[in-house]
């Protein structure tokens, strides 16, 4: 069965955005799947493989940092993108997250779901 839409798992616990961004992925011709909380989203990581995942840091259960140190030790996983959406933008954070091995550290507030669409476009080179 050939399935080349790129698959993205988007772990946001905020629904109004998740359905904002699973729009605009889906529009875009994306496979979208949904985690709201940290847990679900390692869960999911592991069941859906994703070939990008756009991870919130500020999450329920578990936050995206630890999610983030968590799949890059996984062999199995470590190749997987991720780009951090978050909100949390001192340079710290944005520092820690890019050294934990985030390709990308979005802003939201700083993006549009139009913007974060054609970045993630970019990284998975489509």
């Amino acid at each position: 069965m050939p399935n080349d839409k790129k698959k993205i798992l988007l772990v946001e616990d905020d629904r109004f955005l998740s359905e904002m961004y699973v729009t605009k992925l889906t529009e875009s011709g994306f496979d979208v799947e949904v985690a709201y909380d940290g847990k679900e989203g390692l869960a999911k990581i592991e069941e859906f493989m994703p070939n990008l995942i756009l991870l919130d840091i500020v999450l329920p259960g578990m936050d995206g940092f630890e999610i983030l140190q968590k799949i890059k030790k996984e062999e199995s996983l470590k190749n997987i993108l991720v780009i951090a959406l978050t909100n949390l933008g001192q340079r710290e954070e944005v520092e820690k997250g890019l050294r934990l091995g985030a390709s990308d550290y979005i802003i939201k507030a700083h993006f549009t779901p139009t913007e974060v669409v054609a970045k993630v476009k970019r990284l998975l080179g489509v």
